[in-house]
């Protein structure tokens, strides 16, 4: 009973609690007016934004029109195609770009980008400069690389510069004509590393080196086509690579 009670008198003033609020009237919001509801509305999220961060050193590149590196177009179908060359001034833009990231992030000096681009093996000690040329030239023979001249560089030192203290440094160059024409094909300005060049050198220490050029293809495995190289082209690459390295091993170490 008491609880049936309690129930009808609850009943009650909810009912009167409801009449009266009826009999209040509605405010209207005028036209123009903030809408009250949107107090209870969370606020909208901020766009998405890439984090701003810096680094010592390194330029704000934010709004810098940042110079065509790569044409993003198919392959020329006509062997030899040329493509247009690159303003000077857009070079040096990209450059002046990269310059900031090598020192102060990669601290990377001109002689250690020029290591990284360089495959070079130390002579076996006991060898002379001969015996490194000599063993060089019969192993491309035995590979069938052309050999298609030289540049005695020192002796232009000691002739024409007076410096009798240069180290001997010659430069060999050798040919696979075939890959060649294939690699010149797809890009005419892949000219200016050929023919295929080994160095021979001696050090400040009077230790004998053998170094070439590192165009390893094998560092775009599995972007062949995207960059335009068939397979045929890529073996090929490598092969003459893979040959270059076997004739400096040859000659750094004096084999016969």
């Amino acid at each position: 009973m008491h609880k049936l009670s309690y129930l009808a008198l609850a009943l009650a003033a909810l009912t009167t609690t409801m009449q009266a609020s009826a009999q209040q009237p509605v405010p209207i919001t005028a036209a123009g007016a903030p809408n009250p509801f949107l107090q209870f509305t969370p606020p909208a999220p901020s766009p998405f934004t890439l984090p701003q961060f810096s680094l010592p050193g390194l330029p704000d590149l934010r709004g810098l029109p940042i110079p065509l590196i790569g044409t993003l177009t198919p392959a020329p179908t006509k062997p030899y195609t040329m493509r247009p060359g690159i303003p000077p001034a857009a070079k040096k833009q990209m450059m002046q770009m990269m310059m900031p990231i090598m020192n102060n992030v990669m601290r990377m000096s001109m002689p250690d980008a020029m290591n990284w681009f360089t495959h070079k093996i130390k002579v076996k000690p006991g060898l002379s400069f001969d015996e490194v040329v000599e063993s060089m030239m019969l192993r491309a023979n035995k590979l069938n690389f052309k050999y298609v001249g030289n540049n005695l560089m020192y002796k232009d030192f000691r002739a024409v510069l007076g410096d009798m203290d240069s180290p001997r440094i010659e430069v060999h160059s050798f040919c696979d004509i075939a890959v060649g024409r294939d690699l010149l094909k797809i890009s005419p300005e892949f000219l200016v590393f050929l023919p295929c060049r080994i160095g021979v050198m001696e050090d400040a220490d009077k230790n004998i080196w053998v170094m070439m050029l590192d165009w390893n293809l094998e560092w775009i495995a599995g972007y062949e086509n995207q960059m335009g190289v068939s397979p045929e082209l890529s073996k090929g690459a490598i092969d003459i690579r893979n040959k270059m390295a076997e004739i400096m091993q040859a000659g750094a170490d004096g084999e016969l």
